[in-house]
């Protein structure tokens, strides 16, 4: 990786800033998902054994620039200080005064975690004195969360121009693992995308034609694609006005050589709830009366086919309404079919690793992503601003 990391610093006696992503989700103040926590486990600890006070940042939800108690940081103080077996004092703030005192008090190997940074609307807007503010909590600072690299804030980019930054250890290995997809693909090269939207994906599409072997369209968006063919799709979600670009897309992977493979049978239903009647028809036999929530059985044979001779995959989204358990059963087989594959595997996207996840497969995946929108950016060959800010080795 061309960023400096956490290793090139000598930390004994210094102050590491961090901003990591503890964006988890919460009912009724109870964290349901602790995962995010886990991943800057690694970071912590490392900057902890290597005699560094450890000062954390992170935003929580979206409380619009204004304190409010339900996207407070306490629940994820109070698991961290689980996780590690030491108190990790929540702060009321993330500057001022009172914050300041408390980090200059650290010694070598203590934690505290600063208040949610989006109680100011100066964290968004990227305010230089807001980052000054957060840059005098610590002598160098550390970037841990990929999954906010995408966006110029304050904590991301603002305050790398007022100390040394490098990456943390997740930081590094999101950026190892999609630069060796995108840079040095063992092929053949397979990538997969779902969700709801071409529009969502156009630039990810648009930059992997060239670099890919086969391209694997699924979810909502495939049935643009299927619509520009003039294929019939019922009432199904479909973009009309991304009909041209989805020609467009097809006529340039088929110049390139490129398989862009799309469903051949899907599963339809009248309505979109788990006990409507469902069945599996061909692309060309859709009704007008019902709409397509997922890919069909034939298809996940051709599309298992293609992942099983692939020596580099990258999954972003899912194949159907995964959020309903009977339209979930195409994105279920192509997790298994990736984790089967034998390749060196990136799934990225909330449905995508909660396929992965509820599979028991993660530990099959080369490299679980943990940001959505920073994954898509860097697949599209956009610059990270987060990244950036970083220092070069």
């Amino acid at each position: 990786m061309a960023k400096q990391t956490i290793r090139d610093v000598a930390w004994s006696g210094r102050r590491a800033i961090v901003r990591v992503d503890f964006n988890v989700p919460l009912d009724g103040g109870q964290i349901t998902d602790d995962t995010r926590i886990r991943a800057a486990l690694p970071t912590i600890a490392a900057l902890r054994e290597a005699g560094a006070a450890v000062v954390l940042m992170s935003h929580l939800g979206r409380p619009k620039g204004k304190r409010d108690p339900q996207y407070t940081l306490a629940p994820c103080a109070a698991r961290l200080g689980e996780l590690l077996g030491v108190a990790v004092p929540l702060q009321p703030d993330c500057v001022g005064p009172t914050v300041e005192a408390a980090a200059r008090a650290l010694g070598p190997g203590d934690v505290i975690l600063l208040e949610n940074l989006r109680f100011h609307p100066e964290e968004e807007a990227n305010d230089a004195d807001f980052a000054r503010q957060l840059a005098a909590l610590g002598d160098t600072y550390v970037n841990d969360a990929f999954g906010t690299a995408h966006r110029a804030h304050a904590s991301t980019e603002g305050i790398a121009q007022h100390l040394p930054a490098v990456a943390g250890l997740l930081m590094e290995r999101e950026l190892d693992a999609l630069g060796r997809a995108l840079g040095e693909p063992e092929r053949p090269f397979v990538t997969i995308l779902g969700g709801a939207k071409v529009s969502d994906k156009i630039g990810v599409i648009e930059n992997l034609l060239g670099k890919v072997d086969a391209l694997i369209i699924g979810g909502g968006m495939a049935n643009t694609f299927l619509a520009a063919q003039g294929g019939p799709i019922g009432k199904s979600l479909n973009e009309p006005d991304k009909a041209a670009l989805a020609r467009e897309l097809l006529a340039r992977a088929r110049e390139r050589r490129v398989t862009l493979a799309l469903p051949s049978d899907v599963m339809i239903a009248p309505e979109m709830n788990a006990e409507a009647p469902r069945r599996a028809v061909g692309v060309a036999d859709v009704p007008d009366g019902e709409a397509i929530f997922d890919i069909g059985p034939e298809t996940v044979e051709q599309y298992k086919t293609l992942i099983k001779g692939a020596r580099t995959i990258v999954w972003n989204g899912p194949m159907g309404v995964f959020e309903i358990a009977p339209f979930a059963l195409g994105t279920r087989a192509i997790a298994e079919a990736v984790a089967d594959s034998g390749a060196f595997t990136i799934v990225g996207g909330g449905d995508s690793v909660a396929a992965i996840e509820d599979a028991g497969l993660a530990d099959r995946i080369s490299h679980v992503s943990t940001g959505g929108g920073a994954s898509l950016e860097f697949l599209e060959g956009r610059e990270l601003p987060g990244v950036a800010a970083l220092n070069e080795k």
